[in-house]
């Protein structure tokens, strides 16, 4: 897998998601590293480059989905909650969520860096395929972070470079 793609900084992984949603979110490095076999679940993002090997993963759980889904939507904070009490994304903010992972491609395409895209979303509480999962809980270049979405609440977010 190739080192030539970038990890992002915790900054520019907050200005872009506070671009998309419209909202300040407060990010604190150091997070923990999110599993997605955890209860919940997580969303997960596959990001490979154009020979399709698997470059990068960004997974957030469960709260952190449902909250910036819902603020993407401009969907009311309760239907946010609703989806963490009944530990499933309904459709829209499973859209929203997934739109937002693929605008995240975006950080891992530096000038010199192979192209990276959004390759595949997993669902919260969906397998996952071994080769992948082997990657969530690896020491690799990654960003922990813990988010607090104004007006909606906090979650939690991995992004894996490998």
């Amino acid at each position: 897998m190739s080192n030539d793609t970038p990890l992002p900084s915790a900054k520019d992984v907050r200005e872009l998601i506070e671009g998309l949603v419209g909202r300040d979110i407060a990010v604190t490095t150091g997070g923990p590293m999110i599993d997605h076999r955890a209860e919940g679940g997580a969303l997960m993002g596959v990001y490979v480059d154009n020979r399709l090997k698997l470059t990068a993963l960004v997974l957030l759980d469960l709260p952190l989905a449902a909250h910036l889904g819902a603020s993407l939507g401009l969907v009311p904070v309760r239907v946010a909650n609703e989806a963490i009490e009944e530990s499933m994304l309904p459709p829209a903010l499973l859209e929203n969520a997934g739109e937002i992972l693929n605008v995240l491609a975006s950080l891992f395409n530096a000038e010199g860096a192979p192209h990276v895209k959004l390759d595949r979303l997993y669902e919260p509480g969906f397998p996952v395929p071994a080769d992948v999962a082997t990657w969530v809980l690896a020491y690799v270049r990654r960003t922990d972070l813990e988010m607090d979405v104004a007006g909606y609440g906090p979650g939690c977010f991995s992004l894996l470079v490998i």
